[in-house]
């Protein structure tokens, strides 16, 4: 009696855990930004990939545009394990205590698309990693959204033409920097805020990458545009280490190669949409765009580099001059070819 007692326990309990296993593993991806940008064409077709290449194990739920959390939300709620996985921009992760992250919002610090993509894919990007980890956060991938430039109501061609507008910035006090020196009053806002905030006159103007601009129609509320790519905007896809490191390790591997692929896709699209938003504003006739003079853009360059030097300390000297080296070997093997 007790040997069939044993057994009809084992038998239950295999049934319980035949029963579980079947159950997919859900990962809610939340992002901020609308599903025709890049980020969010990207983590459609990482859903797509996880679920196809698990044969049905893991399901991806995406919710964009704030759905589910704002920008300044998000973070906490990843961190709690109410969603498994996010793609903030990269300013994100000052206010969260990573500092050395806001080496991506200084002005002018990538010359080029290549420099940008070395330093995220080398040991720059593996260290910021790293220091996410304590924070229960791990790194799985850097994504692209392109260079920023800057719009407003009135023409912004000089750093003259700053003084006194109240721009709109993300929390990171690199960019509150940046819009100090170019004269400007910095407000911190939430993206899904922001047109709302332009249209009624609550800030005068912005910077982003253009299809971040032309998809939440920033260009309806903003007369002019100044393409100044004084500044960058990239996403860090991060979960959850605790459910990460809890999945079974041959799923693990799977999603990972997956990401990779959706990674590679990104980039691929990034600037392909960024120039087909540009087109796109240019047909809509709403919006006076300008382009800066070489000399006019060193003058931005000049009034903006001593804000490498005020973040030494809080980013990390060496950061900073690790970026500056990639960018040298990069223009030297350019006029070597």
């Amino acid at each position: 009696m007790k040997l069939r007692a044993v057994l009809t326990t084992i038998v239950l309990g295999m049934g319980v855990y035949a029963a579980q296993a079947s159950e997919p593993v859900i990962i809610r991806f939340s992002h901020v930004v609308a599903p025709n940008t890049p980020k969010g064409k990207a983590a459609d077709y990482f859903k797509r990939l996880a679920e196809e290449r698990t044969n049905g194990r893991v399901k991806v739920e995406v919710y964009p545009n704030s759905q589910l959390y704002k920008d300044r939300e998000e973070m906490e709620a990843l961190q709690l394990g109410a969603v498994q996985m996010l793609a903030p921009s990269l300013s994100k992760f000052g206010p969260l205590g990573v500092r050395q992250f806001e080496l991506f919002d200084l002005p002018y610090i990538f010359p080029n698309k290549e420099t940008l993509y070395r330093v995220m894919d080398g040991d720059i990007g593996r260290r910021l990693f790293a220091l996410l980890e304590p924070k229960g956060i791990i790194g799985l991938a850097f994504w692209d959204n392109g260079f920023k430039q800057m719009s407003a109501n009135r023409p912004l061609r000089k750093v003259e033409d700053f003084k006194g507008l109240k721009m709109r910035i993300q929390s990171s006090k690199v960019l509150e920097a940046q819009m100090k020196a170019l004269g400007a009053n910095p407000q911190v806002m939430a993206f899904s805020e922001v047109y709302s905030a332009l249209q009624q006159g609550v800030v005068d103007g912005t910077e982003n990458p253009m299809s971040n601009l032309y998809t939440q129609k920033m260009h309806e509320v903003q007369k002019h545009l100044t393409l100044s790519d004084h500044g960058y905007l990239g996403y860090a896809v991060i979960v959850n280490k605790k459910f990460w490191e809890g999945l079974p390790a041959d799923l693990r591997a799977t999603l990972e190669k997956a990401m990779q692929d959706a990674t590679a896709y990104e980039r691929d699209i990034a600037q392909k949409e960024n120039d087909d938003a540009l087109a796109a504003v240019r047909r809509a006739g709403t919006t006076e765009i300008h382009i800066l003079p070489n000399e006019e853009r060193r003058k931005w360059w000049q009034v903006l580099l001593p804000v490498h030097k005020e973040f030494e300390d809080k980013i990390g000297r060496d950061f900073i001059q690790a970026a500056y080296a990639v960018a040298a070997q990069v223009e030297k093997e350019g006029k070597a070819r």
